[in-house]
C-alpha cells in the first residue's frame, strides 16, 4: 500500500483541496490519499481554528463518495502541537509495511529547514510538492530545499488559488462561496454556524 499524506488544518476543506487530492492519485501511483486533520499546526494561529471535531467531519463527508480519498484523525491522540515527524513515526510503527507520501504545497519549501527532522522526513517517505498561486509582489517559493526529483518531487498540479483564510473572510461578512466549498461542507457550515455563518 502506498498512501499519500495531505495535512491541514482544512479550515475549512475547499475545492482546491479535492482537485489537488484526485491529481496525486492519478499522476502518482499511490493507492489512496489520507487528508490528515492537524488539530494544532505550531505554525498557524490556533485561534481561527474551528473545532477540530467540526474540521474532522467536514472533510468526512466531503470525501464520502470516493473511497481512495480519506479522513484521518491520527494526530487528534498526539501530543500538541502536532509535528509530522511525530505523526510519521507513528504511522511507520502502525503500519511498518507501507510506503507513505507527504503531500506540501510549494510555498512550504521556503520554511522546510524549520521542520522538525526535515532531512529525515525527506530521505524517509519523501514530499510530492504541488505548485502554489503567488501574490502580487511575491518571489517565487524556491526556498532554501529544493526539489531533486527523488526525495522532493515536483507535481504537474492545476495551480489552485482558492484559499480557506479567503473562504473564512467571505462567510463571516455573508458572502457566497458557491463552487469553492464542497456542497457537503457548505451545508455542515451552515447547520452549525461555523466562520460567524449563521444556520438559516
Amino acid at each position: 500500500m502506498t498512501v499519500g499524506l495531505y495535512f491541514g488544518s482544512f479550515n475549512p476543506i475547499h475545492t482546491g483541496h479535492l482537485i489537488i487530492g484526485q491529481h496525486m492519485l492519478t499522476h502518482h501511483g499511490l493507492d489512496e490519499v489520507w487528508f490528515v486533520v492537524t488539530p494544532q499546526n505550531p505554525m498557524k494561529p490556533a485561534d481561527e481554528l474551528a473545532p477540530e471535531e467540526d474540521r474532522l467531519e467536514m472533510v468526512r463527508r466531503t470525501v464520502a463518495d470516493n473511497p481512495r480519498l480519506k479522513a484521518v484523525d491520527v494526530e487528534f491522540g498526539l501530543p500538541r502541537p502536532n509535528y509530522t515527524a511525530h505523526t510519521m513515526d507513528f504511522l511507520r510503527r502502525r503500519h511498518p509495511d507501507w510506503e507513505f507520501r507527504i503531500i506540501i504545497g510549494q510555498d512550504n519549501l521556503r520554511t522546510l529547514q524549520q521542520w522538525a527532522r526535515w532531512r529525515e522526513l525527506i530521505d524517509g517517505f519523501g514530499f510530492l510538492v504541488y505548485p502554489r498561486a503567488r501574490t502580487e509582489g511575491e518571489e517565487p517559493s524556491v526556498g532554501t530545499v529544493s526539489p531533486d526529483g527523488e526525495g522532493i518531487v515536483m507535481s504537474p498540479a492545476p495551480i489552485i488559488s482558492i484559499s480557506s483564510t479567503y473562504l473564512r473572510n467571505a462567510l463571516a461578512k455573508g458572502d457566497s462561496a458557491r463552487y469553492l466549498l464542497p456542497d457537503a461542507a457548505s451545508a455542515y457550515i451552515r447547520k452549525h454556524g461555523l466562520y460567524e455563518f449563521a444556520p438559516s
